[in-house]
């Protein structure tokens, strides 16, 4: 897929409106991978290219009503459907490119980033960008509610040991832009990797 922004809205507009009903099962997934970050009541957390703010209700259970969530994305009709959707109460939702943030330095706790690092024009720019609004000691979870395989096979492609999901070109892409790795799962029913705000 081409990464410019006209081309990510060319091809997420259209399909927004059927993205929920799409991926209808996915909710206790997501649950689990908020849970995994680790926050607590009051923290502050970014779900960067939210599209149809699934994570936000997750997110917002995790961090409680003193917490602040919130969620990024390029797409205009995404964030329409998370409002019709309701997930506006639970996260401020902002017209926003996921790898030039408009959030000061340090600003976050954590940043929940679901299926969105492929899509990200510059991969090392996005996620030292994250690195940049996050606290030292902050987390980075990338998260996919299938595995690297299942997915693969759902696509009709072949598994490339050079994918950047792999373990070896993510952790090398990570710790080379602001981050450790603390956590590599990729299994049938999701991919999860936690990873650490360096310094």
């Amino acid at each position: 897929m081409s990464h410019d922004h006209a081309h990510v809205r060319k091809f997420f507009t259209p399909r927004a409106a059927g993205w929920d009903r799409r991926f209808a099962g996915d909710g206790p997934a997501y649950e689990a991978a908020a849970g995994a970050l680790g926050l607590r009541p009051g923290d502050t957390v970014l779900d960067a290219g939210c599209g149809t703010g699934r994570a936000l209700p997750a997110l917002r259970a995790v961090v409680g009503p003193s917490g602040t969530v919130l969620g990024a994305d390029l797409t205009e009709a995404m964030l329409a459907e998370a409002a019709r959707a309701g997930r506006r109460e639970a996260g401020a939702l902002l017209l926003a490119d996921a790898g030039r943030l408009p959030l000061r330095t340090g600003a976050l706790d954590a940043v929940f980033a679901a299926g969105l690092v492929s899509h990200l024009a510059d991969p090392a720019a996005g996620v030292r960008e994250w690195a940049r609004a996050v606290r030292p000691g902050g987390t980075l979870a990338l998260f996919h509610p299938i595995g690297r395989a299942a997915l693969a096979a759902r696509q009709g492609r072949t598994l490339a040991p050079d994918d950047l999901r792999a373990e070896g070109p993510l952790t090398a892409l990570l710790e080379a832009n602001g981050w450790r790795i603390r956590s590599y799962a990729d299994e049938p029913e999701r991919h999860l990797v936690l990873a650490g705000r360096a310094g």
